[in-house]
């Protein structure tokens, strides 16, 4: 089985933190969102990876994840020229897949439940897709799902009057027989290619779709209030405690867990904490910071008020009351 992974999105909704810096690379408590996807696929023991990427995005997608040597992976990139939905990314990876079934992420949202039971179905040969769901509280901005009788009955996307409170979370299992059902949908009003509309083909022609509901935590990284709150429960999951590199310099700091301090970072006269993660290389003084998330190389200096519920951009300068850089507040 192969591991497949949509990347190539531009992560509007975050502008201007993500104009020249792909949402899938950005961190939750200092790990981007892409090396976790990788991680839950090679939990699986998948280690042929496919990445979906925009051709922009070649540079700094190499640059900062590379082969797959340093996992013992090997990655793939394969690109998509034009945003035309989900469907459509599958669709160019065709060729890389060829015959085999594969494990379908989205590569901007956060799973920490196990795929063992997602794909499972797939691999003993029991159906040609097999879905991760979860309930939701606002049904229509999510794709949902109606079942019956353990399987899959109806999808739809962001209805109007959903069928139920059960969204289809970006985890999927495919027989390569989804490819079939891709070249046979059209775009939707939306004018792309839905992956729910493929599903919703294979469920037309008689094939059984099962399910998982996960009721742990997940998150679609598409707003600074989602990025934020994912990065609050990725901190308390991870450690008890706090996680600060050993090349961290700290003097006269008061440190209140859970936080992720990267390597390189010196931080002088401070209160940090909690749910505060830190880039590297970052250098702040004088100052007090929650529930905050730093992208690398920042730089702030005596700031008068508590920095709460923010993002600063990554090689951002904030000192006193000056600013050079991207510093957004939910």
């Amino acid at each position: 089985m192969k591991g497949l992974i949509l990347c190539a999105g531009k992560g509007t909704r975050l502008y201007p933190l993500t104009r020249s810096y792909p949402k899938t690379l950005i961190p939750v408590a200092n790990i981007p969102i892409l090396q976790t996807c990788i991680e839950k696929l090679t939990e699986q023991n998948i280690t042929d990876i496919g990445i979906v990427i925009s051709p922009s995005q070649e540079r700094i997608m190499k640059d900062h994840i590379g082969t797959g040597e340093q996992w013992g992976l090997k990655l793939t990139y394969i690109y998509q020229h034009e945003p035309k939905g989900i469907a459509d990314a599958v669709k160019q990876a065709e060729g890389y897949i060829n015959k085999d079934s594969f494990l379908l992420l989205l590569g901007d949202n956060l799973i920490t439940d196990s795929l063992a039971k997602l794909m499972l179905p797939v691999t003993s040969q029991i159906s040609y897709a097999s879905l991760m769901l979860t309930k939701v509280d606002n049904p229509h901005g999510y794709g949902i799902a109606e079942i019956s009788d353990h399987r899959i009955v109806h999808l739809e996307e962001k209805p109007l009057l959903p069928r139920s409170n059960l969204a289809v979370l970006g985890a999927y299992a495919f027989h390569p027989l989804i490819f079939k059902a891709i070249a046979a949908i059209t775009p939707s009003k939306r004018g792309e290619y839905e992956i729910t509309d493929a599903i919703q083909w294979l469920i037309n022609q008689g094939h059984p779709v099962p399910y998982h509901i996960t009721e742990k935590q997940n998150s679609d990284i598409g707003t600074l209030e989602r990025w934020l709150e994912a990065n609050r429960w990725m901190l308390e999951e991870m450690s008890p405690t706090h996680r600060i590199h050993e090349t961290c310099q700290l003097d006269n700091c008061d440190i209140i867990p859970p936080v992720a301090i990267a390597q390189g970072c010196r931080l002088k006269d401070c209160v940090i904490g909690p749910y505060v993660s830190i880039g590297a290389d970052t250098n702040i003084e004088g100052c007090h910071i929650e529930n905050s998330i730093l992208l690398n190389q920042t730089q702030l200096k005596n700031i008068p008020y508590l920095i709460k519920d923010t993002v600063v951009g990554f090689q951002s300068v904030v000192a006193g009351l000056q600013s050079r850089g991207t510093v957004t507040d939910q």
